[in-house]
């Protein structure tokens, strides 16, 4: 850059999406949705952001994300996350993502229980 600084990389989030979806294997969560938060991070490659074009729309997260969960019925948050991650790392500008999906009231004594997968190229 002409200003001596070096752009390292861009990151571009979704936080706190809240979804209804089927998941989970035990038989009081088959046959009814359950709330589900996610929170995706996408390392972007190095470079000049001057149009849409040149990065990641966060409403596209946020479509996936729906489309995933309206594909039916998954058994694990573990899966859910490994496929959205997919999905996004489909995008050639995406070099890397970080899915963590939440899983509210699952656990008694706890806010949320849930997974956090990492992808990236190479």
């Amino acid at each position: 850059m002409a200003d001596g600084l070096r752009h390292e990389g861009l990151t571009v989030f979704v936080r706190d999406l809240v979804v209804e979806a089927g998941i989970g294997v035990h038989d009081h969560e088959l046959g009814r949705l359950q709330t589900l938060v996610i929170n995706v991070a996408l390392q972007l490659a190095p470079g000049p952001v001057e149009a849409l074009g040149d990065t990641l729309n966060y409403e596209d997260v946020a479509r996936l994300s729906r489309e995933l969960v309206a594909e039916g019925h998954v058994g694990l948050v573990e899966t859910f996350a490994q496929r959205l991650g997919r999905s996004l790392m489909a995008d050639p500008v995406v070099q890397g993502v970080t899915v963590r999906i939440g899983k509210p009231g699952c656990l008694a004594d706890a806010a949320e229980a849930g997974c956090e997968i990492r992808l990236s190229r190479g």
